[in-house]
């Protein structure tokens, strides 16, 4: 499954995004190694991160990998994380002799420990399971897992421990990743140990809460969104439910949120509003400020979706649908927004002004973002953006 490298991917000419407090672990790379189309490639992220590229240039399928690595972070299945593991394959891929297609992906988090790597690679083919992984930090090997016995559905891992047996062995299931399991088998006891603890804490905290947001303006133009969780979903189509709720929450955020509306919006707008209606559900409207209401119905594709988008940036974990690590304080925790098609369907008015709100919002380390556009000559040389050329 060894793939051959492909040409560097580069980033363009950008200031130095601001400093993201230590203590907050947050991504820094994201390499694709041998994934679908990508090889070899390796991503500079940085608190405001734009993916440009053509359509095919494998934009959207790093923003899935990005997603993927979060799900396993969290616990989940391969088969949770990768739903068509087939189109992960490299397409000229050649089987090895034992019939064995896969991919390979992984990621560089920083934190209190410095950075520490995550490789893992995936078999697809012929089933789906985890045939190696690899943490390491500081140049050495704190967790390495390999597929010895195919018979069996377990990988054999290795972690350092320091103590008076320098490395631990033991089997770990092949459905899932190694590292969010370590804190169920590592006692922390040894100096060796606490460190694989504290590796695996900073790359699960770094990943964990990702929100993958690509509003439907078509969903949100349909039928009045029903009490739920009050938690924004992908597509956006539940937006008057969560207005109803954070803007009762808190009056200061809703204040700046209707601003950025009024930014982005066609006329004026004194306030955006949530409110019950006959037969159930809650419907949103703008408030014009002199006696007329528009519904979201009226807006048009590109004031939707730079309305969601607004939105999302003023929010945090517990009002999206994401899944934190609840064992860690809020304060130490990042929240990363993967936008695909940031700019689809903004005007260039929204789209500078969207990209300067969330230059504002990164800043402050508490979110990230990362887009996809197509072309990213309006954001180049924007303060605070890395932009990220997949087509060089």
């Amino acid at each position: 499954m060894a793939a051959p490298p492909g040409p560097p991917v580069s980033a363009g000419p950008v200031p130095a995004p601001a400093p993201v407090p230590a203590q907050r672990p947050h991504l820094t790379e994201l390499r694709l190694s041998a994934f679908a189309g990508h090889r070899g490639a390796a991503l500079p992220l940085g608190p405001l991160t734009v993916l440009a590229g053509r359509s095919g240039s494998g934009k959207t399928t790093a923003l899935r990998a990005y997603e993927a690595l979060a799900r396993l972070a969290g616990g989940a299945a391969l088969g949770e994380a990768f739903p068509d593991p087939d189109a992960c394959v490299p397409e000229r891929s050649r089987p090895d002799a034992q019939r064995r297609r896969g991919f390979r992906i992984g990621c560089t988090a920083d934190g209190p420990e410095g950075p520490v790597r995550l490789d893992v690679a995936v078999q697809a083919e012929p089933e789906l399971r985890v045939v190696g992984e690899r943490l390491t930090a500081g140049g050495q090997v704190l967790l390495e897992t390999a597929l010895r016995d195919p018979g069996r559905r377990t990988v054999q891992a290795a972690w350092h421990t320091a103590g008076p047996t320098a490395v631990t062995r033991a089997p770990l299931p092949d459905d899932r990743l190694g590292t969010p399991l370590l804190p169920l088998r590592v006692a922390g006891r040894t100096a060796g140990q606490r460190r694989v603890l504290a590796a695996a804490e900073q790359m699960v905290v770094a990943l964990r809460s990702v929100f993958a947001c690509d509003p439907a303006p078509g969903l949100m133009r349909g039928t009045p969104a029903r009490p739920g969780a009050g938690r924004l979903l992908g597509g956006c189509d539940n937006l008057a439910e969560v207005l109803w709720r954070t803007r009762a929450e808190c009056g200061r955020r809703h204040a700046q949120f209707v601003a950025a509306v009024r930014a982005g919006c066609a006329g004026p707008v004194a306030d955006v509003l949530a409110e019950p209606v006959a037969g159930g559900g809650v419907r949103a409207l703008l408030d014009r400020g002199d006696g007329v209401r528009t519904g979201l119905a009226r807006l048009g594709h590109g004031e939707l979706r730079y309305l969601a988008l607004a939105l999302v940036l003023f929010t945090g974990p517990g009002v999206l649908e994401v899944d934190p690590a609840g064992e860690v304080p809020a304060a130490l925790q990042t929240l990363t927004v993967l936008a695909d098609g940031l700019d689809h369907g903004l005007d260039p008015a929204q789209r500078t002004e969207l990209l300067g709100l969330a230059a504002r919002m990164c800043e402050r380390g508490h979110i990230r973002l990362v887009g996809a556009v197509a072309d990213a000559s309006w954001a180049a040389g924007a303060e605070g953006v890395t932009v990220v050329h997949l087509d060089a």
